[in-house]
């Protein structure tokens, strides 16, 4: 993976930070503060503040002051940066080849894995909440007695299956923590 992260930052002008923020920031319209970014990407403010100033540089963030706080900060991608961004997940990568590889089954227990493994990091503390269908607001699992599609999107009002789980979604809207526990609850015994 990390192959694939310079591999993709190397052919679109970028380094795998910047790449990194431009993914983060892709879908949400209203951006971040330099500290969610850095956490979320799981480096120092200062690494990240220079990689928003590289980008800021290169036309594909902007920043803007909170309007809440003037103290603030909000770094959000701009049409350059996701243009860039599409440009750098133009060629399927090493890792989406080998997944590709794995039977059905396999890429769906890898996913699930995934997912058992990201929610356990970020509920430890490890890492900040991922925009994964399970820590969503819009998620119902196992809402319909159809076994191919059981769970439900309020989002896009529609079923869909447990290989259409999602581990990164821009439409994620974080559930508040009681929330966040009782669809998991559902979820892993569903």
């Amino acid at each position: 993976m990390r192959i694939d992260e310079w591999s993709r930052a190397k052919a679109s002008g970028f380094n795998p930070t910047q790449l990194a923020i431009l993914d983060l920031l892709a879908g949400r319209g209203g951006g971040l503060g330099v500290r969610e970014i850095a956490a979320h990407i799981g480096v120092s403010q200062p690494t990240a503040t220079d990689s928003i100033n590289a980008l800021e540089r290169k036309d594909c963030v902007a920043k803007q002051t909170d309007a809440a706080d003037k103290r603030v900060v909000r770094v959000a991608v701009t049409a350059a940066g996701l243009a860039g961004l599409k440009h750098a997940h133009q060629e399927e990568s090493f890792t989406e080849q080998a997944i590709a590889a794995l039977g059905g089954g396999a890429r769906e227990d890898l996913l699930l894995t995934l997912i058992k493994m990201i929610r356990h990091l970020q509920e430890t503390g490890a890492i900040p909440v991922q925009r994964m269908c399970v820590s969503c607001r819009h998620f119902a699992p196992f809402a319909h007695a159809d076994a191919a599609r059981p769970h439900h999107c309020k989002f896009v009002d529609a079923a869909f299956g447990q290989r259409e789980l999602r581990i990164d979604c821009h439409d994620h809207v974080e559930a508040d923590p009681s929330s966040r526990a009782a669809t998991w609850d559902a979820f892993q015994t569903g």
